[in-house]
């Protein structure tokens, strides 16, 4: 059913720029979860092929996983944390702030997915993720972010709702 409404709405925005964005195929996501992070591009900068992604991770995780794509070459930035960090009780020295896949071709008429493993961050509320789209004949840049008042976005950045974790439920015997 997924599927379906995926491809339901690629079509229906077929028809106007404003509407085709890159967006997370999962929308919401438990704080400090590992969760999946499916970028689905339906359609290339006007017409032409898309040749790169780059993604800017919105705040400091301590696990951050491309998936590489065949054809496409992968490539990250990382940064020291900006505050300290930890995974299995060691020392975080860097964390991924930007992840890239280059040198494939993605023509207009086809749809794919970029991937990342995530550990995401403990706080709760929107994660705002900035996605170039490099084509062969120009760039969309998929980077606005809402403001309070402001209206519809022309490329808004792809969004995560970070939830708080649900509490344990319990069982009766």
């Amino acid at each position: 059913m997924k599927v379906i409404n995926v491809i339901t709405g690629l079509l229906l925005c077929a028809a106007g720029p404003a509407c085709a964005h890159i967006v997370l195929e999962q929308k919401s996501a438990p704080a400090g979860s590992y969760y999946k992070a499916t970028f689905m591009v339906g359609h290339g900068c006007e017409g032409s092929p898309t040749t790169g992604i780059t993604i800017d991770l919105p705040v400091a995780m301590a696990v951050v996983k491309p998936m590489p794509k065949s054809g496409w070459q992968l490539a990250t930035e990382t940064m020291p944390p900006p505050q300290p960090m930890t995974l299995h009780g060691r020392a975080v020295e860097q964390v991924v702030r930007r992840v890239q896949w280059q040198g494939g071709s993605l023509a207009d008429a086809h749809y794919d997915e970029f991937v990342l493993l995530l550990q995401l961050p403990a706080q709760t509320g929107p994660l705002y993720f900035k996605v170039l789209q490099q084509c062969a004949a120009g760039r969309s840049e998929w980077t606005q972010i809402p403001q309070p008042g402001g209206g519809r976005l022309s490329y808004p950045a792809a969004v995560l709702e970070v939830l708080p974790v649900a509490p344990p439920k319990h069982h009766h015997h």
